[in-house]
């Protein structure tokens, strides 16, 4: 049974719609990248899913026993965001929020959760450090880690590795890697970098202005019109 469905979607904002006709669907361990060009709907998209925005018309559906307060999510950041004055352990802890509702305070196994976590992505020595110290690399697995306080089963990333050198962008790819493949969670990831997607993905989203081009594997999307057109203009390898 599907994690996610959408069916006849249709997105958009102050009553403009950016794309319809959106439909498919996410298996468990799957690992979708949704690729286009700026301004056709990708972000769009990921905010719907998380229920942050409506939805001009279609649905949206969880299953396999996915609650929505289960989705994390690894959003872009602005600058007043990246110089957030917390500690590291903090802002990790705080992804166990929506299962504490109006509790003010962690319990132990959240609290072990988090450190767990920080300790998986490399991360624990700063535990005690204040965010607005790190660099773009350790901002973002902290941010990561935070997400993976909130659900072991669904990832929803926004660029990821947007703004990062070289290095600290393919460590996140890496890292993303392993929590799909070697712990199983479903990852949905809008990205500008086609050959990473095409490397890194299971399945390819595409869509451009007001509609889908084309949704499946990445083999398919290899061999797609389209997938060797976007590789041509964005100088990836599909």
């Amino acid at each position: 049974m599907a994690q996610l469905i959408c069916r006849n979607l249709a997105l958009g904002y102050e009553g403009k719609t950016i794309v319809s006709d959106l439909s498919f669907s996410i298996q468990a361990g799957n690992y979708l990248c949704i690729v286009g060009e700026n301004g056709s709907g990708k972000s769009t998209l990921v905010k719907t899913l998380l229920r942050l925005m409506p939805a001009v018309s279609g649905e949206i559906e969880t299953g396999d026993g996915l609650r929505q307060s289960e989705i994390g999510y690894l959003p872009q950041q602005t600058e007043v965001q990246k110089d957030f004055p917390a500690s590291v352990r903090e802002i990790v802890r705080s992804g166990c929020l929506n299962r504490s509702g109006l509790r003010p305070f962690y319990r132990k196994a959240e609290k072990r959760m988090a450190d767990e976590n920080m300790e998986k992505l490399g991360i624990a020595p700063l535990a005690g450090s204040c965010y607005r110290e790190l660099s773009g690399g350790q901002q973002q697995r902290v941010l990561l880690a935070r997400a993976l306080c909130a659900t072991r089963k669904l990832l929803l990333l926004d660029e990821p590795i947007a703004g990062l050198d070289p290095k600290a962008a393919a460590d996140m790819y890496r890292l993303i890697e392993t929590l799909n493949a070697e712990e199983g969670i479903t990852i949905i990831m809008i990205s500008h970098d086609i050959a990473a997607a095409v490397r890194y993905a299971s399945h390819i989203l595409h869509i451009g202005s007001h509609k889908p081009l084309f949704y499946g594997t990445k083999e398919a999307y290899k061999k797609s019109e389209i997938g060797a057109a976007f590789a041509r203009l964005t100088g990836g390898d599909a």
